[in-house]
């Protein structure tokens, strides 16, 4: 499994103490450092079953300098993955990859029941 982060997040932070406190295998990337392609970023959205707009980070800096509130529905999806995939730090995370799911944000009570864990 992918975990998706950018290391001096404090919800990023979190969810990677779960997982290791979890056991679970992962490859770190950083979101900012290695930001996913638009190819990626397509077949991540495919695969979460979520609406796109669930894959923007809606607090960040970049989000509000671009005004993409008020944006994000004039535009098509494609245009949308596009812009995700010119900057990292406009994606949501923390980002958790696995096999047949996509969890985007950490909720620990989701992530439990994907891992196969029990909820602390």
């Amino acid at each position: 499994m992918i975990f998706l982060c950018y290391p001096k997040c404090t919800t990023c932070q979190k969810a990677q103490r779960f997982l290791d406190a979890h056991g679970a295998a992962y490859t770190l990337r950083d979101i900012k450092a290695d930001r996913p392609a638009r190819e990626e970023l397509t077949a991540w959205h495919a695969q979460s079953g979520l609406p796109l707009r669930r894959f923007f980070n809606t607090s960040g800096l970049q989000y509000r300098a671009l005004g993409l509130k008020d944006r994000l529905e004039q535009m098509s999806e494609d245009e949308q993955l596009d812009l995700l995939a010119t900057d990292g730090m406009l994606v949501k995370r923390p980002m958790l990859i696995l096999n047949d799911r996509v969890l985007v944000g950490f909720r620990e009570a989701e992530w439990a029941q994907a891992l196969g864990v029990a909820q602390e």
